[in-house]
């Protein structure tokens, strides 16, 4: 398929981060874009300002008529249900329909193709090399998963020669990529209901570090069995950061790459899990031919990831931290990030489940993460793409955790919990509609 010959792109399920990317990508490159959503939210309405046209209700006759023609490529979002008419309209008159990994795939195959896979950190890691190439003059487009706070945007750069990736496990998508180097940041079991087991999902992830040949490509972290160059922090390997401490709120670090010591290296984002990050992109980025020069001056002016401990209030009565963690490897790491930022503080959590499949798979190391905190408010079960499971709620995950200082709430009584409490500290976390709530949440501690 050419892309070039496309010139309208209709998207079922245009609202979602890593489809909204592509969405910008196209309208950016001169095509038509348009799509549905189920609903809308801050995302579908910067696109909306943006030129695009949405609309939330499956309508055939909704859609413009200017995507009948056989110039459309339709892309749909695995959380659409099979019953979707619209997608049912395309599928019975034989247009081209293609699932965002698909499209990131014959994208990626003509550029220079950066791939970040991993359970956790995909998203940070691959902004971070996003930012450090585009920073650099790189003819780059970076394709994320969140809102970078430099560039208010889930794209960078416009680039047609160079592309970074986010690749993602979820239904083996990243097996569509052709990736030139490529990392794995994690390899913990997750969506175990597509995969079955650990063992599936390890396999899986093989598969895609296969896709690169030459190892010196492939980018691990010390300990991952997995074939590549290592990183690590304060430990031997291929890439190592060593000397952390903490100025400013921010880590300084020295690394030692295979050819120099690179010293008092500054980077802003907290946490342990983050620092890897750095040194993952900044290993892949050294490898590519990027300037010593110009990876420290990226790393230094990254702000962040929108819902990637995202500072919403840093004041004298409050500190509120948003996190989009949805896995118990992820709450440990914004635990341990809190805990060595905020220590004497009293710390409230408030979690979303995302998804019945993975609260039932992860139940107990969940229990465990969550009682970690000084006091929990829980939310109910995100559902997404699931129907319920018979026992599987937030009730039943509460009666496991040890911690005593937890409760149930509604998102109406969210606001007034949270403000009941003493806590100094309130980190909201959840991969679901939690970071609708944010807003609302910050101007109540205000």
């Amino acid at each position: 398929m050419n892309l070039n010959q496309i010139h309208n792109v209709y998207f079922i399920g245009i609202g979602g981060i890593g489809m909204s990317a592509l969405a910008r990508y196209f309208q950016n490159i001169g095509k038509n874009v348009s799509g549905y959503d189920k609903t809308p939210t801050m995302l579908t309405d910067e696109l909306v300002a943006g030129g695009m046209t949405i609309h939330f209700e499956d309508n055939i006759s909704l859609i413009p008529s200017y995507y009948y023609s056989e110039n459309t490529l339709v892309i749909v979002t695995p959380a659409v249900p099979v019953s979707h008419s619209e997608w049912n309209y395309f599928i019975e008159r034989d247009y081209v329909i293609k699932k965002r990994a698909e499209v990131l795939g014959l994208i990626t195959k003509d550029t220079f193709c950066f791939a970040v896979a991993g359970t956790h950190g995909k998203t940070t890691t691959s902004s971070i090399l996003g930012h450090i190439l585009y920073e650099s003059g790189a003819d780059v487009t970076a394709f994320l998963g969140g809102i970078v706070e430099n560039y208010h945007s889930n794209l960078i750069g416009s680039g047609k020669t160079i592309t970074v990736v986010e690749a993602d496990e979820f239904d083996r998508s990243f097996l569509h990529l052709h990736p030139n180097i490529a990392c794995v940041t994690s390899m913990d079991a997750d969506h175990l209901d597509i995969y079955g087991d650990k063992n599936a999902i390890e396999a899986s992830f093989r598969e895609f570090a296969d896709k690169v040949s030459d190892k010196t490509k492939m980018f691990i972290p010390k300990g991952l069995d997995l074939e590549g160059l290592t990183i690590a922090v304060n430990e031997e390997a291929t890439f190592k950061a060593f000397n952390v401490r903490i100025e400013n709120s921010a880590y300084v670090f020295d690394v030692q790459t295979p050819s120099e010591t690179i010293q008092n290296i500054a980077f802003g984002l907290p946490g342990r899990h983050n620092l890897m990050n750095a040194l993952m992109a900044l290993a892949m980025a050294k490898t590519y031919g990027i300037s010593t020069e110009s990876i420290a001056k990226a790393l230094a002016s990254f702000k962040g990831v929108q819902r990637r401990f995202s500072y919403q209030i840093k004041s004298e009565k409050h500190i509120y931290i948003d996190d989009y963690a949805h896995h118990p490897t992820e709450i440990n790491a914004v635990h341990q990030a809190v805990r060595e930022l905020y220590s004497n503080q009293k710390v409230l959590a408030i979690f979303q489940p995302h998804l019945f499949s993975r609260t039932k798979d992860f139940a107990d190391d969940f229990a465990k993460s969550l009682s970690r905190f000084d006091e929990v408010l829980l939310l109910d079960i995100y559902p997404a793409r699931e129907l319920p499971m018979e026992g599987v709620t937030s009730t039943w995950l509460m009666s496991k955790m040890t911690n005593e200082h937890k409760k149930l709430v509604s998102k109406t009584d969210l606001i007034p919990s949270i403000l009941a409490s003493d806590a100094t500290v309130i980190v909201t976390i959840g991969a679901g509609d939690i970071g609708e709530l944010v807003p609302s949440i910050k101007n109540a501690l205000l």
